[in-house]
């Protein structure tokens, strides 16, 4: 594995932890007020497409970047419609 691969799959990981937090936070206080239902579902959308694309092309940070951020957006969303108040 060469230096740029290296680069690469850290850049993934990294930008993979961006959703925890705000999936963690969600889910301890069960508060979903303040998220921004387009938001994610754009941030959900968009990781689709970069992963059809990562998968596509072969490329493996890409493809696990956006699979991860995929399921945390996922979760948030249904975070999103189970927590909301009636």
């Amino acid at each position: 594995m060469d230096w740029i691969e290296v680069v690469g799959l850290s850049g993934s990981v990294l930008s993979s932890f961006t959703f925890m937090p705000q999936v963690y936070q969600t889910w301890k206080t069960k508060s979903v007020e303040d998220l921004n239902f387009f938001m994610i579902l754009m941030a959900f959308i968009s990781t689709i497409i970069w992963l059809v694309y990562g998968i596509g092309k072969g490329i493996l940070p890409v493809t696990i970047c956006n699979g991860v951020i995929c399921f945390l957006s996922l979760l948030l969303i249904y975070f999103k419609f189970r927590f909301t108040k009636k």
